[in-house]
């Protein structure tokens, strides 16, 4: 896994702006072990930033693996 810092370097590269929101996502996904879930990160987010969204999480998380930075696993609903 990346470190923050440097999916902070990859947003910027993109042209994308880097928030205070995706950098607790950052940081969070640094401090995963394992492949956590949108929803874990999530929870993970929300003690340092209590209003943060799902959405965003999903979003953010969705960027970077269209970013190649990190691996979207689809396990079904099931």
């Amino acid at each position: 896994m990346r470190t923050a810092a440097e999916l902070t370097e990859a947003f910027r590269r993109s042209g994308r702006k880097v928030t205070p929101q995706r950098q607790a996502i950052f940081r969070a996904l640094e401090r995963a072990e394992g492949h956590p879930s949108a929803e874990a990160v999530f929870d993970d987010v929300r003690a340092e930033l209590e209003t943060i969204s799902l959405k965003t999480v999903y979003e953010t998380l969705h960027v970077l693996a269209r970013l190649g930075e990190i691996a979207a696993l689809d396990l079904g609903t099931g």
